[in-house]
């Protein structure tokens, strides 16, 4: 077996206070905008206009399906701003998010950017408290607001990148380990997740063999696709540990 080689559980980071709600509200500063990443989606056409809308209090939030978030996330088109506490800030939250509390909070980085900006709240209950904040900033002027409508458990569900204390104790590492035939040494062995833009890679060593080490925070039932210059497989990633892979 060569599946972890962090021991920790993911369902600690799931329900050990993430969701949460309101708490204080110091700290949490930044841009917004997630990483720069290698190889960022293709430009694709997104329908805003179809989305469903969440009512609070007379005002209409649209509630924007993960998957497009992701996308204006990877290619850094929105900032990402976290409607709970501190304390669930300091634990877990979307990499590059700020801290701007459903309940308000001195000195909020979000009062700064320009209303014509693309932002996206987000919560884990899973739009309540990032609906409010939404809410909030579509009656102040702001002019592209969105709620993630799934909420943080599903960002964490698909291994998509967070941060925070939390993460991090609860993060694992997980090896993939197979062989290919030697003469293929000095080539890349690619790793794909199926449901979310993440790639890791590792090179074939002089025996065929190689190890494609990957850190995830995601469910392990996630499916990845392992490409080597002589086999592919397809599998979970209990499945794709529980073995070395061979053609």
């Amino acid at each position: 077996m060569h599946r972890r080689h962090v021991l920790a559980a993911g369902s600690a980071l799931a329900f050990g206070g993430i969701a949460g709600c309101l708490d204080d509200v110091s700290g949490g500063t930044g841009d917004g905008y997630g990483p720069e990443v290698d190889s960022p989606p293709e430009e694709r056409s997104i329908d805003t206009d179809s989305y469903e809308l969440y009512s609070v209090d007379g005002t209409d939030v649209p509630l924007a399906p993960i998957e497009d978030v992701y996308y204006w996330y990877q290619r850094q088109e929105a900032r990402m701003a976290d409607a709970r506490g501190s304390d669930q800030y300091d634990r877990a939250r979307i990499i590059g998010a700020v801290l701007s509390p459903a309940n308000g909070r001195s000195n909020d980085p979000v009062d700064d950017w320009p209303k014509s900006d693309r932002i996206i709240t987000y919560c884990g209950c899973p739009h309540h408290l990032s609906g409010m904040r939404a809410a909030a900033l579509i009656e102040n002027g702001y002019e592209e607001v969105y709620a993630i409508d799934e909420g943080l458990q599903e960002w964490l569900d698909r291994g998509y990148p967070l941060e925070g204390s939390a993460v991090e104790a609860n993060r694992v590492a997980y090896d993939i380990v197979g062989q290919s035939d030697p003469t293929y040494a000095g080539e890349m062995v690619m790793l794909e997740q199926l449901d979310a833009e993440r790639h890791e890679a590792a090179p074939i060593a002089e025996d065929g063999s190689y190890t494609v080490t990957l850190h995830y925070s995601g469910s392990p039932d996630s499916e990845f696709r392992l490409e080597a210059p002589d086999y592919v497989r397809e599998g979970t990633l209990t499945e794709l540990t529980s073995d070395t892979i061979t053609a």
